[in-house]
């Protein structure tokens, strides 16, 4: 089996809901998504992927929808007024927290075509979450 890594570094802002520490107020990190990539062969190039690729589709993605954003919950009363202030906001059905942010860029590199098998979410540099699919 053959593995390929890339990070993506990209800065976000947030909040959590239902939350009763300091993440329930609007805050941002700088954060780190390493995504894994695995199969059983290499293509003609001796590639499993190419890295251009992922950066094609994945990271042009992230630093489209993510990087430099506010990623909220569907839900979240703010979401109208900073839509109003014409501000950035990528809406999810989930809080955004970093297990549900890593399972976002799953899913989004998945229905690229990639064979992810593995995302890590960094949210600072002591804390992350990981996802690997629910096969």
């Amino acid at each position: 089996m053959y593995r390929v890594t890339r990070q993506i570094d990209f800065s976000y802002g947030h909040r959590l809901l239902n939350y009763g520490g300091k993440c329930r107020h609007l805050h941002g990190h700088n954060g780190l998504a390493v995504v894994t990539l695995e199969g059983p062969k290499l293509d003609p190039r001796g590639m499993l992927v190419d890295f251009g690729d992922i950066k094609r589709t994945l990271q042009r993605w992230i630093d489209e929808e993510l990087d430099h954003n506010m990623l909220l919950h569907r839900d979240d009363p703010i979401l109208p007024l900073l839509r109003e202030r014409g501000e950035r906001v990528f809406v999810m059905d989930h809080n955004p927290t970093a297990e549900n942010i890593a399972r976002l860029i799953y899913d989004q590199g998945r229905s690229a075509g990639l064979p992810i098998v593995e995302v890590v979410m960094w949210e600072t540099s002591n804390c992350h979450a990981t996802y690997t699919g629910e096969d």
